[in-house]
């Protein structure tokens, strides 16, 4: 019993890597990774002639009727000097997985919801696994409930490679160009997320040179190609926790979390309270409120509120959308800034008016 236990938990640990599609995997590969794994479980690790038996067992002698796929990869040698074409194994079907139970009505029913969601992307170049995944699980087509803005470039088919780029945690090679200049420049990356913000899509990664995180507007990049000298680097940030204290996707290491405490219109006030400028948005009222109405007379009725950011441009160009319907009280420095381009915007328009430039209707 206790050898069937083992022989058990090798094939559950071997079932994770052959059904893996995105990562190609040889039998020392395997080995490897049973070495790092077993002695989780209270196992000793096992040699690569154990795991070659179990690769054997499982193709011709278990109940599974498993088809695996053999196939080669071109590989960097140790060295780093050339290539050489990787024995790696697989199961023929994505899909297939030793443990695998039938869908439950209820998790077919959530699946087809999730596709449905994904629709957004659905007939996109390079997206064509969302419509075949369906097809496999056999997941009746919904109509789509969640409807978000697609905006996506023309050369579409960039979305789908750097989703795949960062799924398989491959390095990249792209070739971009800046809004101001038309020179094309090339950078080798670890590429870790893709962002949308304000109906434009980011590509943030990292270098190799730094721990820094870059971000590449995906209509600024003209190319990419995998870069297979080079070793994937794992991002030391969350992403989740950085992007809190930003608005968009400029983000600054060496600016401060702020407090930003603003007045609002009371026209526009239910606007801003329904759709929060920042998720740290706080509606300041009772007797902060009191000594905001007190230290500023001059504004009409209306709400305080206040949000903690770190600049950036993204957050100035929020807070002037609005116009003289929302005013920054504080920080002064964002102040300044604001009310710079307030008076330059009166500036043009008055230069405008005064020059009798502007067509008006007959």
């Amino acid at each position: 019993m206790p050898q069937n236990k083992n022989a058990l938990t090798r094939y559950a640990l071997l079932d994770r890597l052959l059904s893996n599609h995105r990562k190609a995997y040889s039998i020392q590969d395997l080995t490897d990774y049973l070495a790092e794994e077993l002695p989780n479980y209270g196992q000793e690790p096992v040699t690569r002639r154990c795991v070659e038996k179990d690769i054997l067992y499982l193709e011709f002698d278990s109940p599974f009727d498993i088809e695996f796929e053999r196939y080669k990869i071109a590989t960097p040698t140790k060295s780093g000097d050339g290539f050489y074409q990787k024995p790696c194994i697989r199961y023929a079907d994505p899909s297939f997985s030793i443990f695998k139970k039938p869908l439950s009505e209820d998790e077919r029913s959530l699946l087809a919801s999730v596709l449905s969601t994904l629709g957004s992307f659905k007939g996109q170049p390079n997206f064509e696994w969302l419509e075949t995944l369906a097809d496999k699980l056999n997941v009746e087509e919904l109509p789509e409930v969640i409807s978000m803005s697609k905006n996506i470039n023309e050369n579409s088919t960039l979305l789908a490679e750097l989703f795949a780029a960062i799924s398989s945690k491959s390095a990249i090679t792209i070739h971009y160009h800046t809004f101001t200049s038309e020179e094309i420049k090339t950078v080798s990356l670890s590429p870790y997320l893709l962002k949308e913000y304000n109906c434009r899509w980011y590509l943030l990664a990292g270098p190799f040179d730094s721990d820094r995180v870059l971000s590449f507007a995906l209509d600024r990049i003209d190319g990419i190609e995998y870069a297979k000298e080079l070793t994937f680097k794992p991002a030391k940030y969350d992403f989740t926790e950085r992007y809190e204290d930003i608005i968009g996707i400029t983000y600054y290491d060496d600016k401060p979390l702020e407090e930003i405490v603003f007045w609002v219109r009371e026209a526009s006030a239910p606007y801003i309270t329904t759709k929060p400028i920042h998720g740290s948005m706080r509606h300041l009222k009772d007797s902060r409120a009191d000594i905001l109405k007190a230290k500023y007379p001059s504004l009409p009725q209306g709400e305080f509120f206040s949000i903690e950011c770190i600049e950036n441009y993204e957050l100035i160009r929020e807070l002037t959308i609005y116009g003289a319907n929302l005013i920054v009280l504080s920080p002064a420095h964002i102040v300044e800034q604001i009310a710079s381009i307030a008076t330059e915007m009166s500036e043009r328009y008055k230069a405008l008016t005064a020059n009798n430039e502007f067509v008006h209707p007959s």
